[in-house]
C-alpha cells in the first residue's frame, strides 16, 4: 500500500517534538571519563578541586576568627575606658597620700629633734660641778634637713619612742668651759659619762688662761648624744599652776 504525505516535513517535526530535549549528566561524565585517559590531567583536576575546598574552609575559618577578634577588641576598648577612670582616681589618691606622708615626715623629724637639746642641756647642767662654768656648747656635725620632695618615710615600728628618729643621726657635741679646780673637771667628765644621754666623753685639750686677773683652766670636751634605753627614762607630766 502506498501512502502519500501531502505535508512535507510534518513527520520530522512530530518525531522531534514527541521525544523532547534531554541531557544525561551521568552519561556525559562517563563519556568524558572514557575520553580522558591522562592521569596527570585527572590529578590536576582533583588537586584543583581539593585546593578550592581547602581555601574555602580556611577563608570561612579566618572570617569567623576575625569576627571573634573584633568583638574581643571592642570589649577590651570598653573595659580600657572604664578602668582608665579608676586608674586615674587611684593615682590621684596615691599622689595625695604621698604628699601627706612627706609633710608628716617633715613634722615628725622636726618634732623628734626638739627632744635632743633639752636632754643635752639638762644633763650638762646636772653634771656641772661648782666653780666650773661653760662658755660654749655646740654641735659639730651637720644633720640632714628634711626635704619636701623626699619619699615618704616608713611608719615607725611598734615600741619606738619619740627620740628614735633623732638617734638615727648621732649628734656630736663640743663643750668648752673654764674651771678653777682641775679635780672639778674630772668629776664633770665622769658625771657626763654616767648620763644615759651622753657617751664618748673625751678631753681634747686644757689651757691655762687669765680671767679677771686669775688663772683658770680652759677645757674642751667632745661627746655624742645617744638614745638611752626606754627603761632608764622616766617621764613625768608637766603641771602649770594658775594663780
Amino acid at each position: 500500500m502506498i501512502e502519500i504525505n501531502l505535508l512535507p516535513g510534518s513527520g520530522k517535526k512530530s518525531k522531534s517534538s514527541g521525544g523532547g530535549a534531554s541531557f544525561d549528566v551521568g552519561a556525559a561524565f562517563k563519556s568524558f571519563a572514557a575520553k580522558v585517559t591522562d592521569p596527570f590531567l585527572i590529578g590536576a583536576v582533583v588537586s584543583g578541586v581539593a585546593a578550592a575546598v581547602i581555601i574555602g574552609g580556611l577563608y570561612t575559618r579566618q572570617v569567623t576568627r576575625q569576627s571573634s577578634l573584633e568583638e574581643r577588641e571592642r570589649r577590651a576598648q570598653q573595659d580600657s575606658l572604664k578602668y582608665s577612670v579608676i586608674v586615674k582616681s587611684i593615682r590621684k589618691a596615691q599622689a595625695k597620700r604621698d604628699s601627706v606622708m612627706r609633710q608628716l615626715n617633715i613634722i615628725k623629724v622636726i618634732d623628734n629633734n626638739r627632744f635632743v637639746w633639752p636632754h643635752v642641756m639638762d644633763e650638762v647642767s646636772r653634771a656641772l660641778p661648782p666653780y666650773t662654768w661653760l662658755t660654749s656648747l655646740q654641735q659639730t656635725n651637720a644633720t640632714a634637713a628634711p626635704q619636701p620632695n623626699a619619699p615618704p618615710a616608713k611608719p615607725a615600728k611598734k615600741g619606738e619612742n619619740a627620740d628614735s628618729a633623732a638617734a638615727a643621726v648621732p649628734v656630736q657635741l663640743l663643750i668648752v668651759g673654764n674651771t678653777v679646780d682641775i679635780q672639778a673637771l674630772t668629776r664633770f667628765m665622769k658625771a657626763l659619762e654616767a648620763s644615759p644621754f651622753i657617751e664618748g666623753v673625751t678631753l681634747v685639750k686644757t689651757t691655762v688662761i687669765p680671767v679677771e686677773g686669775k688663772d683658770v683652766t680652759e677645757f674642751q670636751l667632745t661627746g655624742t648624744y645617744q638614745q638611752p634605753d626606754s627603761a632608764l627614762v622616766k617621764r613625768v607630766p608637766i603641771a602649770l599652776s594658775v594663780r
